[in-house]
């Protein structure tokens, strides 16, 4: 072994191959015998390609490039397509229109099903669902009526299939009204006669509050009655589906946990099927995202509550699979190696559960779980070592104390590289990472940009804090009208304790984070002494101008209400709590990325708090980047960022990281 300073290890992991392993297979879901599902390409412009996987094992592409199977609802997306035997219908990114398209007739290209509109944000369509028997797709319709950000309604509606709404808006069916603000997983019963979905308004988050509606289908596919069965403003239904025989299954929270209910399609009455302190669902923030999926019968169903065994994803913090009986409440956990079922995109084809899972040596992947010989393989995006394991962190879960002594749940990643090690008595650097969301949580899966610093010497933990979701209600709301306070104690507690029993070095400590954690990166760097410098990206700078609605999108506008407190009666909570209104405050340099196309967190934030900055004497930098939204797809981007970060963390540690080009810091 070498001997270094921290920081300066050399690794086989550079920006390049961090960069390209980014993003994970998302939405997989059964077309006849194969198995379909999206995937990420970094080098393609951040595009969202469709991938199915043949029934001899064969995995090919069904949409070559530029088709980007993505779509915009709620800025957040959700699910793209759907797919019947020899037919696919999905959302493309550039435009936003619904595309039928037939892979296997030869010469076929996709058809458009929707029109393009002339009005603000245009029409953008989630979570389709096929009919066949109808002619038509289910989705959800998002429409902007102006050029504001807030000019737009939401209903379930009804494309045709033959294209006649293609240049005609008016032969989509709408089949709700627009009644409520927010809708999304329409759901048909199996005979159907009846329709669910989900329905909340502002100033709620669908992780607040949400109902499930029912309405009767009539002959000639319209709802009638619709009405409330379960849910309010204080009860958040995360999914609800129809079981084979007509059951109606929903997650909710009532209970304090996102635990599984059979409710009574008549009277709303719900059971739940096993009861536990462990959450089934999570934070509803892509539409058509699947905690459970239920099973046509199988070796478990019995009894007179259910039909037959559900597919659930469960835990607290990690979610698992298992397979549910709902007459005994039994719960048998699939095997395997994967410690995370990510991304609630969980789906079956006969007795096959499909979903995505990873663990901490392994990337995500698409796996396939037979309930007939209980036996789960990996049937797609298969995991394969980048670099030689011996490079990668190993991760240790840990539950520090917080202030009045509440738990704070984190994920610890000290430095490991098999080639070097550091002079006897140094300390290593760490960078706290804060997640999204804030409603959200940093699930313990491979991901090679932590592996990239902690590679070089550098160590990383990643806190869940006050507010994330996988640890039942009452945790997640320790945020209520606390959002810049108890999250950025959270991470101060636990950069101390690491510092305190001697793990990390207390006079070389960063904070990074982006949107949400963007936002606890900067307000930390306003209102603590403990981070020695910050990566900020695309984050929330001004909470005042952000809760205007003029500068962020709808579906958050009101988040603050929440986080915050009504901006009517404590708007001056909003002004002390924003780093954009603090920048004298800032004593530590800091890195600030931005995408130029972000609607969520516009450059506007930014630029305003280095107006702010500017002249102060304190080092940094702004990298912004054209073409690049919300979070970064694309991969000289990403790379650009990784050495733009690792240059920062050793002008100001006092390292030099080998190979890094050098970030040129302002005053």
């Amino acid at each position: 072994m070498k001997r270094a300073p921290y920081g300066s290890w050399v690794s086989p992991i550079d920006a390049g191959t961090a960069a390209a392993h980014d993003g994970r297979p998302e939405w997989p879901g059964a077309v006849g015998d194969e198995v379909w599902w999206t995937e990420p390409r970094p080098a393609e412009g951040g595009r969202r390609a469709l991938v199915r996987r043949r029934a001899d094992g064969r995995t090919e592409p069904v949409l070559r490039a530029p088709w980007n199977v993505r779509t915009r609802v709620i800025e957040y997306g959700g699910r793209a397509w759907a797919g019947a035997p020899g037919l696919v219908v999905f959302a493309h990114f550039p435009d936003q229109r619904l595309y039928a398209y037939e892979p296997d007739l030869p010469g076929d290209a996709p058809r458009p099903l929707t029109p393009v509109s002339a009005v603000g944000g245009g029409l953008r369509w989630a979570d389709p669902r096929i009919d066949l028997d109808r002619g038509e797709v289910w989705c959800v319709l998002e429409e902007y009526t102006g050029e504001g950000p807030g000019d737009v309604r939401r209903m379930i509606s009804a494309v045709p299939l033959d294209g006649s709404a293609a240049e005609d808006r008016g032969a989509v069916r709408e089949l709700t009204d627009a009644a409520h603000r927010f809708v999304t997983a329409p759901r048909l019963s199996p005979d159907g006669r009846q329709a669910v979905w989900l329905a909340w308004d502002h100033p709620r988050m669908p992780w607040d509050g949400t109902e499930l509606r029912i309405a009767e289908v009539t002959d000639e596919g319209t709802l009638a009655g619709p009405r409330t069965l379960i849910g309010g403003p204080g009860e958040s239904v995360a999914q609800a589906e129809w079981a084979p025989d007509g059951t109606l299954l929903a997650a909710t929270d009532r209970t304090g946990w996102w635990n599984l209910h059979q409710v009574d399609p008549a009277t709303g009455e719900a059971v739940a099927l096993c009861p536990r302190e462990e959450e089934f669902a999570g934070p509803l923030w892509q539409m058509g995202a699947r905690w459970f999926a239920p099973l046509d019968g199988g070796p478990l169903g019995s009894g007179p509550v259910g039909s037959g065994p559900v597919a659930v994803l469960h835990g607290v913090g990690a979610q698992r699979l298992g397979i549910l009986d709902p007459a005994t409440g039994e719960l048998t956990d699939a095997p395997g190696p994967w410690t995370e079922w990510t991304g609630g995109s969980l789906t079956v084809a006969g007795d096959r559960v499909i979903g995505t899972a990873a663990s901490a040596r392994t990337s995500c992947e698409v796996v396939e779980f037979d309930t007939r010989t209980g036996r789960s393989r990996v049937i797609g995006a298969a995991h394969q070592d980048a670099v030689d394991p011996a490079y990668l962190p190993e991760p240790v879960e840990r539950v520090f104390s917080g202030p009045g002594g509440r738990e704070i749940h984190a994920q610890v990643y000290p430095p490991r590289n098999p080639d070097f090690t550091a002079p006897e008595g140094e300390l290593p650097p760490y960078a706290v990472w804060v997640h999204g969301g804030p409603t959200s949580r940093a699930p313990i899966v491979l991901d090679l940009e932590v592996a990239y610093f902690t590679s070089r010497g550098i160590g990383v933990v990643e806190v869940n804090h006050g507010g994330s979701t996988g640890y039942g209600r009452a945790y997640r709301e320790r945020l209520r009208e606390q959002w810049g306070v108890v999250e950025v104690e959270d991470c101060a507690a636990v950069a101390r304790a690491l510092a305190d029993e001697g793990t990390a070095d207390g006079a070389r400590l960063a904070i990074r984070g982006g949107s949400a954690g963007g936002w606890t990166s900067g307000a930390s760097l306003t209102s603590t002494e403990v981070y020695a410098c910050g990566a900020i990206k695309y984050p929330i700078l001004d909470l005042y101008s952000w809760a205007s609605g003029a500068e962020t999108h709808d579906f958050e506008s009101q988040y603050l209400e929440g986080l915050i407190g009504p901006l009517a009666e404590v708007p001056e909570r909003y002004r002390e709590r924003s780093p954009a209104h603090h920048a004298d405050r800032i004593r530590s340099p800091f890195l600030l990325l931005q995408g130029l196309d972000d609607v969520i967190c516009p450059p506007a934030q930014c630029e305003r708090f280095l107006d702010e900055v500017a002249g102060r004497g304190i080092p940094h930098a702004y990298l912004a980047f054209e073409g690049e939204g919300h979070g970064f797809r694309r991969e000289d981007t990403m790379i650009t960022c990784l050495h733009a970060e690792l240059s920062l963390y050793g002008q100001v540690f006092g390292f030099d990281p080998p190979g890094t080009p050098p970030l040129e810091l302002s005053k």
